[in-house]
């Protein structure tokens, strides 16, 4: 293919146009991902198809491939960026229209613990799958995640931990939100490099999860499950 300096977008049709903005998302180039959110809004497009077949269907290529170790986390990192340009134009817009999104996630790092990429690549890819996402940054005390709960109404609490000496945080913070009668009300999702599956059953977490791509298909299937439970109560 051509470079995509010499490309012009506006020649492509609506689905050569949606495959190059998987492609340059792939390759972490915000500008083209603007400009070709844009000239699909141009066309009539509504915010929540551009979003969900262009940057969704973008970002999940980009996580089979971050998944299988074709791609790894400062690629991915890119890419997320790239889609956050694209999301910082329709995110306005789908909330003017009502668009459905999938869910909503407030996601963290426990209390004593001060790393955060492999939680923003979480929060980047689940923002990317159609979630809204709170990101509470680092060194989350308790107290952050019952205040965050109370004021977004979250379906899904994420807490992450890097540090071995932080993992047990984990648990006071779901110990703290059974206390509370809370605990029902959200899907527990752990994660960081000393965690394991072992792990999150104990503390009493719906599920471990690895890296972001696994992250992103827990939480649908998660919720997927949930919802279908709701229904038929």
């Amino acid at each position: 293919m051509s470079d995509a300096g010499d490309l012009d977008l506006n020649s492509l049709n609506d689905e050569e146009l949606t495959q190059q903005i998987h492609d340059d998302l792939y390759d972490g180039l915000k500008e083209e991902v603007v400009e070709g959110v844009n000239i699909l809004l141009g066309r009539g497009w509504s915010p929540y198809k551009t979003l969900t077949e262009g940057l969704v269907e973008g970002m999940r290529i980009v996580g089979i491939d971050f998944r299988d170790g074709i791609l790894f986390v400062p690629e991915v990192l890119l890419a997320a960026n790239a889609m956050k340009s694209g999301m910082a134009i329709l995110r306005p817009l789908l909330i003017a229209t009502g668009a459905p999104r999938l869910g909503k996630m407030i996601i963290g790092t426990v209390k004593g613990d001060i790393h955060d990429i492999g939680k923003n690549l979480v929060a980047m890819m689940m923002e990317g799958a159609g979630f809204d996402v709170i990101n509470l940054g680092i060194n989350n005390p308790v107290e952050n995640y019952l205040k965050a709960a109370e004021e977004h109404k979250p379906d899904i609490i994420g807490m992450s931990a890097l540090l071995t000496t932080t993992m047990p945080y984990m648990k006071v913070v779901i110990d703290t939100l059974k206390e509370k009668g809370m605990r029902d009300d959200y899907i527990v999702l752990v994660g960081g490099a000393p965690l394991n599956e072992e792990f999150a059953k104990a503390v009493g977490a719906d599920a471990y999860c690895r890296d972001a791509a696994v992250a992103v298909e827990t939480a649908k299937a998660l919720l997927a499950r949930r919802h279908n439970l709701l229904a038929k109560g």
